[in-house]
């Protein structure tokens, strides 16, 4: 599934991650080891990067994502909660900002995460003359 242009990973089978369920992955973002998790949320397959927007550390505790009542996402440090299909902050530090999202798709029964693009490399300088 990786193309020149596009950087993907496979994440798991989709029947492992039943509604209300997480699960998260290690992925490198210019050149950075980033954590990210993918959330099945009522039906709905979604990714982000695993960072509060208001201070940049994970949002779980132990995998878990999910408010008591698994309506939204929350930040264990903070106390920032995010809706879930969108990854907008509707009550906290950091209200409004929106978590780093990341693309999954499903190919034959696996989920996949698309990876953000890494930056173009400089072309090599030329000496003149």
């Amino acid at each position: 599934m990786q193309h020149a242009l596009t950087r993907s990973q496979p994440l798991c089978p989709v029947a492992d991650l039943p509604p209300g369920t997480t699960r998260k992955f290690i992925f490198t973002h210019e050149g950075i080891r980033r954590e990210g998790f993918a959330a099945n949320v009522r039906g709905h397959l979604v990714a982000y990067e695993n960072a509060c927007r208001h201070i940049p550390m994970p949002l779980d505790d132990d995998s878990d994502f999910f408010t008591t009542d698994g309506n939204f996402f929350i930040c264990r440090t903070h106390g920032a909660i995010y809706e879930p299909l969108n990854g907008r902050c509707i009550h906290g530090p950091c209200g409004g900002q929106s978590l780093k999202a990341l693309r999954v798709v499903e190919v034959d029964g696996e989920l996949w995460v698309v990876l953000p693009p890494e930056p173009e490399e400089p072309a090599p300088l030329r000496e003149l003359g």
